[in-house]
This record gives structure tokens, C-alpha cells and sequence, in this order.
């Protein structure tokens, strides 16, 4: 079984003004609304949903496809998720166009102004799961991405008996009701937080409860409060890892979603999956931007076991 991840490919450029944004806008003149922050840094890391989750299976030694679009400035990013261990041959480049740019200015009181331009991932529906080679023993990850892209996968991988985890998080806005109801209803696996779940329970006027058990196996994470499994309607209970430090907890769930299904692909137990799971969004927590962190897998079993115990389960990871 091969892991194909769909989702957002992009560069985020990160900035930090020496002030506060409040201090410079007039609430009276809102609607003519022009100013100009002058700031002191300027950070451009690599990110994107799929190349996130790509990058943290890596490390847990699987070799996932990514599969998106981007643009013609590619190039250093595609060498290193290949470096990382990263197959990238379901990347298309398209033509004139630049990757995906997340545009992020943040105060001394961490508020936050954003600018996203899609560039490529607007054409992230051109590429099909089928021609890349995604067949009904392999798992398809769908993360977010453009909502054509995500739509376009669900039915991809419905008509082929595809499995895959369905994880529509920040598009949830962007889809509606039966666009969301047929993702959650062919999904193998549906994952999202707490509020995430909240949210596609309303729009699809349910309970989270019942939401829970629709899909066979749900993962719901909950900030330090740690994780819930429900498969096939029993519940595992998951606590959170301790990180070292909190630095930067973007990209958390992302490296979440790889420690699951690096787990999951082994066949280990639900409890250990989820601790997994756990682990690999601490890791993240503790470094700026989505994909700084790394470690070996004898590095992460020790730390597995620091936080959680001894398992037998875990010495799967040993290659």
C-alpha cells in the first residue's frame, strides 16, 4: 500500500512588525482604510497541507507521493522533500504561474494580517489520482486544497474504491453541504479538531456524536487535551505528548495526521496509533514554520516511550 497525499503545496512568507496593528488604524476611517507596516524581518519556509504531512511520514520512514500543482519557482522546494524522502513525481508544474504564497504579518500581541494568492493550487484539478497511480490498495490523503481539487478527489477515489481520510479543515467555508456530505460519506477515515468537527456537524444539521460514527474510524484532536479515536463506534481516548518547548504551533496537525497514518499503514494498535499521532505533532510545536523539525526513528521511539511507556508496537518503526 502506497500513501498518496493530496493538498496545498505553498511558501509561506513570514513577517514581524515592531508594534501593534491597532495603533495605526483609525476606526473612523475603516472604510478608506491605507496603511503601511514597515517590518523587521522577512522568513520564506516551505509549507502547504500535503508537503506538511509528506515531510513528517517521511521521517517516520514511509515514502509518500505528493500530489498538487505548482509554479515554476519550485524548484529548491521539489530537491528538498526529495532530500526529506519525499516522492514528488505527482507534482505538476504549470506554466507562467508561481507556487501557491501565504503572505503573513504578525504584531507584538501575535494578531495577524494574511494574504494568500493560490497561483498553481488554482489548477491542483487538472491532476488526476488515476493517471499518478492510486489504486484501490493504496490510501489517499485529502487535506486542503483548492475546493475543485478536494471535490475532485473525493470522486476520484469513490469510483475507484480508493480508501482515503477525508480532512476538509480550513475549507470547510468554501464547501457546502453535499460536497461535504460525500467526502465524509466514502471516507475511510475523517479527521479534523474539535471545532472542525463542530463545524461540519452544523452544516450537515447532525450531532458530532453521529458524526463520529458515520465515517469507520474518526480522529478528532483537541489541543493539550489530546485526541479522540472512534472506530466503528468505540471510543480510544488519547493523551498529548509534552513537548520541550512551544515555539510555532502551525503545522502541528499536520505532523499529527502523518504519525496516524505512518501508524495505521503498520497495522498497530489504536492506542499506540494515536500516541504516535501525538508525538509527531510535538515535534512541530517545538520548531518555526511546518517542516523545520526532524529526528531519527531510534530518536523517536525513545522519546515515544519517555512520554508514553514501553510497547513492543513501536519497535515496527525499526526499518
Amino acid at each position: 500500500m502506497r500513501t498518496f497525499v493530496t493538498g496545498s503545496i505553498a511558501y509561506d512568507y513570514i513577517m514581524v512588525f515592531p508594534g501593534k496593528f491597532r495603533d495605526h488604524i483609525l476606526a473612523d476611517k475603516m472604510h478608506v482604510l491605507s496603511v503601511s507596516f514597515l517590518v523587521d524581518s522577512l522568513v520564506r519556509r516551505r509549507g502547504g497541507t500535503a508537503a506538511n504531512i509528506a515531510y513528517s511520514l517521511a521521517l517516520l520512514g514511509e515514502k509518500p507521493v505528493v500530489v498538487g500543482t505548482v509554479g515554476e519557482d519550485f524548484a529548491d522546494y521539489r530537491s528538498w522533500l526529495e532530500n526529506a524522502g519525499v516522492d514528488t513525481t505527482g507534482i505538476r508544474v504549470i506554466a507562467d504561474e508561481h507556487t501557491a504564497s501565504c503572505f503573513i504579518n504578525t504584531d507584538l500581541q501575535d494578531n495577524q494580517i494574511t494574504a494568500f494568492y493560490p497561483g498553481a493550487m488554482s489548477k491542483a484539478s487538472t491532476v488526476s489520482l488515476r493517471e499518478v497511480g492510486a489504486t484501490a490498495y493504496d490510501l489517499v490523503i485529502i487535506a486542503p486544497n483548492d475546493p475543485a481539487a478536494m471535490v475532485g478527489a473525493v470522486d476520484e477515489c469513490r469510483a475507484v474504491g480508493v480508501p482515503y481520510l477525508y480532512d476538509p479543515a480550513m475549507q470547510l467555508p468554501r464547501l457546502d453541504r453535499d460536497q461535504i456530505e460525500a467526502g465524509c460519506s466514502g471516507a475511510k477515515i475523517l479527521a479534523g479538531n474539535d471545532y472542525e468537527f463542530g463545524m461540519m456537524a452544523e452544516k450537515l444539521g447532525t450531532s458530532e456524536s453521529d458524526l463520529r460514527t458515520r465515517v469507520p474510524i474518526t480522529v478528532m484532536t483537541r489541543g493539550e487535551a489530546g485526541a479522540l479515536i472512534t472506530v466503528n463506534g468505540e471510543e480510544y481516548d488519547i493523551p498529548s505528548a509534552k513537548p520541550e518547548k512551544v515555539v510555532d504551533p502551525t503545522g502541528a496537525g499536520d505532523a499529527f495526521r502523518a504519525g496516524f497514518v505512518a501508524g495505521y499503514r503498520r497495522g498497530l494498535s489504536w492506542p499506540v496509533i494515536g500516541r504516535m499521532a501525538s508525538l509527531s505533532a510535538v515535534y512541530a510545536i517545538e520548531h518555526p514554520g511546518t517542516q523545520q523539525h526532524r529526528y531519527s526513528i531510534e530518536e523517536y521511539i525513545a522519546r515515544y516511550r519517555a512520554n508514553f511507556g514501553d510497547s513492543y508496537e513501536i519497535e515496527a518503526l525499526i526499518p
